[in-house]
């Protein structure tokens, strides 16, 4: 109820500020104005409403007047003849890894760089992310095809009736699947240390059943601690795999990690065999050099003392579907294939059974 959410934060400020709604030591009921001190005026949520002015003049081609950065959609962009041909570019490699979208704007930066022949700077990949930006505002590109790192989500499920209901629940046993790993010796997780290439991993690691977590940099001791819990319950040795950044940080990532949740594994496990290893799948210097990667020297940190100015390289540098078959080799070293094909044979049989034994939504009948 909108008036009464209005209503309900009046109140609120009522009895926080006093009736006359004046903020503790502002000039109003109960306190002395302070000449040395220029408050600016605070309003109420049902004054600012009141007050606050739309007009469709203040909004021209996705810009608000006074403001230098687009807002919303852009109508009318123009892009030069030589962005045109980056856009055209971009077009290919688009088309070129459809299987592996949403592509991250360094990914197709890395693309550009090596087929075609873009320059390799920071200033280079500012520029592109410029063009992308606009371009998606200006429906040039699909929105869907780009990830960047944005908001998280917490819901919850709910139905607009029981025949919703009912059409979710048929939806769930036409995509059943069987969790791959409860018959596998070993509990298997990935990780990767880019966000925003998480959704091409867990493209992989579905079929088998493997969570893919990102881990934003150094990880949390929360996240640590989880990650050697979920190892404990489980009763069996486990196997990370990680994917990151070939530099001195993600090196330093990837040690920090595998030695604490060891740690925590160790003095938390019922089971002496319960153990964990941690795979580095990539990028190492190995994988660099096999793919000619493009590199870069060490940026100055922390971390590099120990890394010999050998050259760095970025994860996203590999190609979307090198990176999956690489992935995917990973992920087969560690499980039992005979386990698995029996687990996707008795997959099939049992999504047959739960199809024929739920009701069809009654506006389906």
């Amino acid at each position: 109820n909108p008036a009464g959410s209005r209503l309900a934060a009046e109140d609120l400020w009522r009895c926080r500020y006093g009736k006359a709604g004046h903020a503790p030591g502002s000039p109003g009921e109960g306190s002395k104005a302070n000449p040395a001190v220029t408050r600016q005026k605070v309003e109420l949520p049902s004054q600012i409403a009141a007050s606050r002015k739309f007009e469709t003049g203040e909004i021209a081609a996705g810009r608000k007047s006074g403001q230098t950065r687009p807002r919303g959609y852009v109508a009318t962009w123009k892009p030069y003849a030589k962005t045109e041909e980056r856009l055209a570019q971009i077009d290919e490699v688009l088309e070129q890894y459809g299987d592996y979208v949403p592509l991250t704007v360094r990914q197709i930066f890395y693309r550009l760089v090596g087929a075609y022949g873009h320059p390799k700077t920071e200033n280079a990949y500012a520029s592109l992310c410029e063009t992308v930006g606009m371009a998606r505002r200006a429906r040039r590109l699909d929105f869907g095809a780009i990830r960047d790192d944005g908001s998280t989500k917490i819901a919850w499920e709910a139905f607009d009736d029981v025949d919703a209901f009912q059409r979710r629940i048929q939806a769930m046993a036409r995509n059943y699947q069987r969790n791959k790993l409860a018959r596998q010796p070993r509990h298997v997780e990935a990780w990767c240390e880019a966000g925003g290439m998480q959704p091409q991993l867990a493209r992989v690691a579905g079929q088998y059943s493997i969570p893919v977590y990102s881990s934003g940099g150094f990880d949390s001791l929360t996240a640590k601690y989880s990650l050697a819990s979920r190892i404990v319950e489980t009763g069996k040795s486990a196997t990370i795999l990680h994917l990151g950044d070939c530099d001195p940080s993600g090196v330093a990532i990837f040690d920090s990690m595998a030695e604490d949740v060891r740690a925590f594994v160790l003095a938390d496990r019922l089971d002496m065999r319960v153990d964990v290893q941690f795979v580095r799948v990539a990028l190492t210097p190995e994988r660099v050099e096999d793919y000619v990667l493009e590199t870069a020297p060490p940026k100055a940190s922390s971390h590099a003392a120990g890394w010999g100015g050998q050259p760095t390289c970025q994860l996203e540098a590999l190609a979307p579907d090198e990176l999956a078959g690489l992935f995917q080799e990973a992920i087969e070293a560690c499980l039992d294939l005979d386990a698995l094909d029996a687990d996707f044979a008795e997959e099939e049989r049992e999504r047959r059974e739960l199809t024929a034994l739920l009701p069809a939504p009654r506006t389906d009948r």
